[in-house]
């Protein structure tokens, strides 16, 4: 008997699953195998289906992106540019919120992993993110702006003890070097980075490492510096480099929180590429390009300091150094509270009447302002997300079934680098198609975010998934995309109705393809609360923020509640 007879030969026959034909009520195995090139032909037609969606979405900014930087070969837009008044403060403004928010995100995201995995602290902390993640933005910043600013619920608690009657006169919003916007920036990319580390840490592999290097001895803080970071940061390169790229081009909370006089470069980039001065056009494509240069510098300088400190870091000693004075020290606490006491100012204000500082409560409440509110943004975002959701979910799926993997990489550019480029070429694409301002256009300019971060949610539970019961499926003569439909993507359905969710919430969030695509014709939560953020109403402007909320929060409800539903007579979908 041949020694790998048994379990082996099993286990390879498993792995094959792909290649195994269609047995029972197809052809015979033999001819089936006689015809190779039959089933090479089939799987690159599934491939080409599978990459259509993918070119429809992403085929149309190409020739947009260069008919919108076009201008940019121009020295004289460049000097324009360099010439520019309001240049050298932006690009201050940008540069210190943009890498001081990431910054201190990693740092928080950093701190909180190393001082609470693996333990309870960890796994409520796990519990507490899909919540704050599912606040968007725009209602962040707005919420933040109203806890923090001199007239906001912060300066109202310390008045009490300070006997203060008018707000003090601070500048703890809309500061000319952008430290609000960095601050939220901060806060919110923390839970983002956490999300990510949540997945990365679940592998067993980190876990055996941990628990043998704190059985033999290493304590906490060495085991991270020595074993789990270097394994791990490799693998946030791209989530850092998302967060760096979103830092630079966010528009929405940049305008709610950022410099006025002048703004951050990314409102000014917006700005000028609104303006229906070509030269200013010219000016704002232009400085597309730098932000781009700056995030391509910025990830080349740590990717070198990367390899640099790698290069040069010396053997472990072997020495070992107990922590026990950690536990302490609580990070966790007030970034999260944060995040509720957003949400928390944001409804009281929705239901106040008049509230005047230094009161710490409205004098009255009243249903007054969700009554008078004004729904049309909501319904306009509800069938927008939907449709934008649901048209890239069948996308995500047979792109990760059949797509190529080697171009996942490519799929997800869009998170990676600055949105403004891309929403350029968008808008010029939907220009020269004569789509700008229409509902397909509208939507087709959500798409682009929406598929990214759709394939980035589920492709961890699909590759995950047990080849073994496809292979069954096949045997008993099902086609692969029978299979599929009949045993793969039902047992899928809790991760798929959490990554329709996800989509959802992305494209409730989406500020500047809505203003371009949409040429004012549509407004959604999202573009009425930035809008509302220059006014004085900030009972009005606490309801859409809110309405902006409780979108992705009924989305995730849905998607954690439908499994139990579908579930009742199907053990293994619950």
């Amino acid at each position: 008997m041949p020694a790998d007879f048994g379990v082996d030969r099993s286990a390879r026959r498993v792995s094959d699953a792909a290649d195994v034909p269609q047995l029972g009520a197809g052809p015979s195995l033999l001819l089936d195998l006689a015809k190779p090139q039959v089933h090479a032909s089939a799987d690159t037609r599934r491939t080409l289906l599978a990459a259509l969606p993918v070119l429809l979405i992403f085929g149309p900014v190409l020739p947009g992106l260069v008919w919108a930087m076009a201008p940019t070969l121009d020295t004289a837009v460049w000097l324009a540019l360099w010439q520019n008044a309001e240049w050298p403060q932006a690009l201050r403004a940008t540069l210190v919120s943009s890498l001081l928010g990431s910054g201190l995100a990693f740092a928080l995201a950093v701190a909180l992993v190393t001082l609470h995995y693996p333990g309870a602290m960890w796994l409520r902390l796990q519990r507490r993110l899909p919540l704050l993640l599912a606040v968007p933005h725009a209602a962040f910043a707005v919420g933040l702006f109203f806890l923090i600013a001199p007239s906001g619920w912060l300066a109202r608690a310390t008045a009490q003890f300070l006997q203060w009657t008018s707000p003090p006169d601070w500048v703890t919003v809309q500061d000319p070097y952008g430290l609000s916007l960095a601050l939220a920036l901060a806060i919110k990319e923390s839970w983002f980075l956490l999300w990510v580390l949540a997945a990365l840490l679940g592998e067993q592999q980190l876990r055996r490492r941990m628990v043998a290097a704190r059985a033999l001895g290493y304590g906490r803080l060495q085991v991270w510096r020595l074993i789990l970071w270097p394994q791990l940061l490799p693998r946030l390169a791209w989530p850092l480099v998302a967060v760096l790229a979103y830092g630079l081009s966010v528009v929405d909370m940049a305008i709610i929180l950022g410099p006025n006089t002048p703004p951050t470069l990314a409102v000014l980039i917006w700005r000028w590429l609104s303006n229906p001065d070509p030269a200013f056009q010219a000016m704002g494509s232009a400085a597309s390009v730098v932000l781009l240069l700056i995030l391509l510098l910025v990830a080349a300088a740590v990717h070198s300091f990367w390899q640099w400190r790698q290069a040069h870091r010396a053997y472990p000693s072997g020495m070992r150094h107990p922590t026990r004075a950690l536990r302490w020290l609580n990070l966790h606490t007030p970034l999260y509270a944060t995040g509720y006491l957003v949400v928390a100012v944001l409804l009281v204000w929705s239901f106040a009447e008049t509230w005047f500082f230094p009161a710490l409560w409205p004098d009255s409440l009243s249903w007054h302002s969700w009554l008078s509110a004004d729904w049309a943004p909501f319904w306009t975002t509800l069938w927008l997300a939907s449709a934008a959701s649901l048209l890239c979910l069948p996308a995500a799926l047979v792109w990760l079934e059949w797509g190529p993997r080697q171009l996942n990489a490519a799929l997800y550019l869009p998170l990676i680098i600055p949105s403004l480029p891309l929403v350029a070429g968008q808008y010029a694409s939907l220009l020269h198609l004569n789509l700008d301002g229409t509902v397909a256009g509208l939507v087709w300019s959500h798409l682009l975010w929406v598929l990214p971060y759709m394939v980035l949610t589920l492709v961890g539970a699909y590759r995950a998934f047990d080849a073994r019961l496809l292979t069954s499926a096949r045997a008993l003569g099902c086609s692969r995309s029978q299979s599929c439909l009949r045993v793969k993507w039902p047992l899928l359905l809790r991760p798929i109705l959490a990554t329709l969710a996800v989509g959802f919430t992305v494209s409730v969030a989406q500020y500047l393809p809505t203003l371009f695509a949409g040429g004012g014709r549509f407004v959604t939560v999202t573009t009425e609360a930035v809008a509302l953020s220059a006014g004085g109403n900030r009972r009005v402007l606490a309801v859409q923020a809110l309405l902006q909320i409780a979108l992705p929060l009924a989305a995730f409800g849905l998607a954690a509640l439908l499994p139990y539903w579908a579930g009742q007579h199907r053990k293994g979908w619950r």
